[in-house]
């Protein structure tokens, strides 16, 4: 069987985009694996998980998505969320919703160039970090980049949710 040349990745929506917009970033491939999350991939790229951001796509008590993006090795306190958000509650979208609304599957979902506009939430501690790992339109696909980018790209506005695993 012939090994998988790593040395390539075919372009995804979120590469065109940050390429349109001149945002430096380099690409790291990993095997992915299922349910495997920023705890698998930060293992196998020998990553702090804290480093790798993860993109979840959520809804209010309406229904509407947005998105949140938190470090790998927390949680999202939807309460706190749905708080600084100005929402009832908050929870996590169905994978097959969440793959309508972003245009990515699952574990492989990126904030940039999803098929529905929605607001980006960011935990702001991931805004103090110097560079970030987050996905990049593919399973087994991330992009390492400045984390200003997510604000200077996606409006993503800070909020304070995130929880210690």
């Amino acid at each position: 069987m012939a090994k998988k040349d790593k040395s390539h990745v075919s372009e995804t929506p979120a590469t065109q985009l940050l390429k349109a917009h001149k945002v430096p970033f380099t690409e790291l491939v990993y095997d992915y694996v299922e349910h495997g999350g920023s705890g698998e991939s930060s293992r196998q790229l020998g990553l702090d998980e804290h480093l790798v951001v993860k993109t979840l796509i959520m809804q209010d008590q309406d229904a509407k998505p947005l998105i949140i993006l938190m470090h790998g090795d927390c949680t999202v306190s939807t309460k706190n969320l749905a708080r600084e958000i100005g929402a009832k509650s908050v929870q996590p979208c169905q994978p097959e919703v969440a793959n309508r609304h972003s245009g990515y599957l699952v574990g492989g979902t990126s904030p940039f160039a999803t098929r529905r506009a929605m607001p980006v939430f960011i935990e702001a501690s991931i805004l103090d970090l110097p560079r970030i790992t987050i996905n990049g339109g593919r399973r087994g696909y991330l992009l390492q980049m400045d984390p200003q980018v997510c604000v200077q790209l996606l409006n993503a506005r800070p909020v304070h949710c995130a929880l210690a695993k």
